[in-house]
């Protein structure tokens, strides 16, 4: 019989004490971003050394030295956490629970595991979330492609007397479902999965024709074949695409007809529901496409471990940045 817990990946064996520790933390980020060579995040030069104290330990800062272009640096330069005061054995915590978490983590978790204000938690989720955010244009979805869209929000609420009685009046009120004014209200989100593959999802204006054979076109190569459900939107799509269009009917009761099914992309629906529902409670319209590309991100690594998920993400952080404003020229 092996050792207990032998399977656990060299990653998730460092993140203990880089999540407690800010000397193991900045090295431990080093290590992800730059391997075994590390180089000036500005002018791309490796001929580069640590910046020593008097006694010939690190510094303080972990500064870098370029012999290139004669800067300072620290591996915090050119990410989303540059100009950041937040310990990096903070962010390594908030990168692993981000990652780790099949639902997500909520800011108010981090709050208490860290000790941060939850303003700064905030700050460190929405910026671990720009990290996790996917390159665009990605590789196109190929094979058999499920698309689907829902409407992330709560109930509706503080219903008036005239639209209940206007809700009740419609045949489809005796199976719950919501009035049209109160769903439209919801921001809608598309999602494309390819069967056994990845997904592509985001938030969108509306649920026309237009935008969401505008999202099957952009994603998906035309060797695809489409699955759908019934939705009106989607009539006419299949003729651009090898495989064609099926639509299963869920109106009739009908979930899957052979291959043609829509199961997949309605579990990445679940998922993300779960998620907003059970761990975030209430998502801004405003940051809701970050919540969408951090599910995006988490299912499209869902076959790695936690380890190499949590490097995934860190390295995903380099050349971008996420600020309060745009700085003024």
């Amino acid at each position: 019989m092996g050792r207990v817990a032998s399977d656990k990946s060299q990653i998730v064996a460092e993140l203990p004490l880089a999540c407690s520790n800010e000397k193991a933390a900045v090295e431990f980020m080093e290590r992800q971003r730059w391997g075994e060579t590390p180089a000036c995040p500005r002018c791309g030069d490796t001929d580069v050394a640590q910046v020593e104290d008097a006694s010939g330990a690190r510094s303080v800062r972990f500064l870098w030295r370029c012999h290139g272009c004669k800067r300072q640096f620290t591996v915090r330069i050119g990410t989303v956490f540059e100009d950041s005061r937040i310990p990096l054995h903070h962010w390594c915590y908030a990168f692993w629970a981000a990652c780790g978490a099949k639902k997500g983590v909520s800011a108010l978790q981090i709050k208490r595991q860290t000790g941060l204000t939850y303003k700064s938690a905030l700050f460190l989720l929405h910026r671990v979330r720009y990290a996790m955010a996917p390159a665009r244009p990605a590789r196109k979805l190929t094979g058999t492609v499920e698309v689907d869209e829902t409407y992330v929000g709560g109930k509706a609420r503080e219903m008036t007397r005239d639209q209940y009685l206007e809700w009740a009046a419609q045949p489809a009120a005796k199976w719950g479902h919501r009035p049209k004014r109160a769903r439209n209200e919801k921001p809608p989100v598309v999602a494309l999965v390819e069967r056994g593959g990845e997904v592509r999802a985001q938030v969108v204006t509306d649920v026309t024709a237009a935008t969401l054979k505008g999202a099957i076109r952009e994603y998906v190569d035309r060797s695809a074949t489409i699955n759908t459900d019934e939705a009106r939107q989607y009539i006419g799509i299949g003729r651009e695409f090898a495989g064609g269009h099926h639509a299963v009917k869920h109106s009739i009761g009908e979930y899957s007809r052979g291959d043609v099914t829509t199961n997949s992309v309605e579990g990445f629906f679940s998922l993300l529901k779960r998620g907003i529902f059970g761990t975030y409670h209430s998502v801004s319209k405003k940051h809701l496409h970050r919540y969408v590309s951090e599910f995006e991100f988490r299912y499209n690594t869902r076959r790695l471990d936690d380890g190499a998920r949590t490097a995934a993400a860190i390295r995903g952080a380099e050349g971008k940045r996420l600020r309060y404003q745009v700085p003024r020229s």
